[in-house]
């Protein structure tokens, strides 16, 4: 039985619906920015409970795009957390900023606990991750930024649809940036992201940069980028915007009958799945868990026709590129340990119980195997 982790095949299928608006948008010409862009935006708007939304190429600028809004530039500090995908880190040092990480908890999201600690005169930001469709304690993240005065920035990428206390992940702070990749619980045929936040002159601000300064083609008035979503892609959001309730849905299903599977006591020993927040609805972008043998575990898997993933086998504070900020190995040792132990099961949509069953039985089997030549080495 092959269980594929790339589910974009059967997601894509059926693209008429996408193909016949897209026939509409190429009839237009209406090829930067426009209609479709404006449309998806207020929709998503909407959908997420903010009253502005700038639509951006990709994930990274919708980071970047925040960060400058909020006025973070060189010799200014964000803080952040070293157990995230390369663009979180890469977005404050694209601005001039420094990072300054901090661990993560055991549920892989931010140690708030370390935030307040790092906070000095020249911490200008905090940048908190909804890693794998997570949530933080937003609150609690919340209460420090005021107390220090400090913006908030929510790289929400993987968050588009859950829920904290009620709010949707992105909502709390100053912007909340997201992303469209297909990795994404909102994702297109390709790159995508969007800013959303309540202040007026931040997204003012935003829709002028992300469009070299000009309002219009004559009048410019800042120098900006081309940070433009592509309306063929707009589209596409539009369209698995509708869907993405019952996706997910789908998905705490299937997550919370794989984590019935791996949490018994026949695996207690060798399979750590992390605690369920009951104020968090997770959107499982990535269903990760921590496991004994890994390497073994994964090859295991794959030969059992199994896709699997680590995110990510390296922390960003041991990434080469993070070298001149000086970290070194047992900064942080719980995003280190996890590293050594993650792996990611696929668990979206597409599958049902049979196939999150043969993901299961596979793993009691190796665990049952690799219990029993464990106990006849000691004999």
């Amino acid at each position: 039985m092959r269980i594929p982790f790339n589910y974009l095949p059967m997601q894509f299928a059926n693209p008429e619906q996408i193909l016949s608006k897209w026939r509409e948008l190429i009839a237009s010409t209406d090829f930067t920015l426009g209609k479709y862009v404006e449309e998806f935006e207020q929709e998503f708007a909407n959908y997420i409970g903010a009253k502005h939304c700038i639509a951006t190429n990709n994930g990274t600028d919708a980071l970047i795009l925040g960060l400058k809004a909020l006025g973070v530039n060189s010799g200014h500090e964000v803080i952040t957390v070293c157990n995230s995908f390369y663009a979180t880190t890469g977005a404050i040092v694209a601005v001039g900023a420094i990072p300054v990480m901090v661990d993560c908890d055991d549920r892989y999201q931010i140690a708030i606990d370390q935030i307040e600690e790092k906070v000095n005169s020249k911490t200008k930001a905090i940048l908190p991750v909804h890693w794998a469709g997570a949530s933080p304690d937003m609150n609690k993240i919340m209460d420090i930024a005021r107390k220090h005065n400090l913006h908030v920035l929510e790289d929400a990428c993987m968050g588009i649809g859950g829920k904290f206390d009620g709010r949707n992940p992105g909502t709390f702070g100053d912007c909340g940036a997201y992303s469209l990749h297909p990795l994404k619980s909102l994702n297109v045929m390709g790159d995508g992201g969007m800013v959303v936040t309540d202040n007026n002159d931040y997204a003012k601000w935003m829709r002028l940069y992300r469009n070299h300064g000009m309002i219009d083609r004559d009048h410019n008035v800042i120098w900006g980028v081309n940070m433009r979503i592509q309306p063929l892609q707009a589209i596409v959001a539009s369209f698995e915007l509708e869907k993405l309730d019952s996706i997910l849905q789908k998905r705490n299903q299937n997550a919370h009958y794989l984590d019935q599977l791996l949490t018994n006591q026949d695996l207690a020993n060798y399979v750590q799945i992390p605690v369920r927040d009951n104020r968090n609805y997770e959107t499982h972008s990535l269903y990760m868990g921590l496991f004994e043998y890994r390497d073994e575990l994964v090859k295991c898997l794959t030969n059992n026709q199994i896709e699997v993933k680590i995110h990510y086998p390296i922390p960003l504070h041991l990434q080469t590129a993070a070298a001149p900020y000086g970290y070194k190995h047992g900064d942080f040792p719980k995003s280190e340990m996890q590293a050594k132990k993650l792996i990611t099961l696929p668990i979206h949509q597409y599958l049902g119980q049979e196939e999150l069953s043969h993901i299961g039985n596979t793993i009691k089997q190796f665990y049952k195997e690799k219990k029993i030549k464990t106990c006849v080495q000691l004999e």
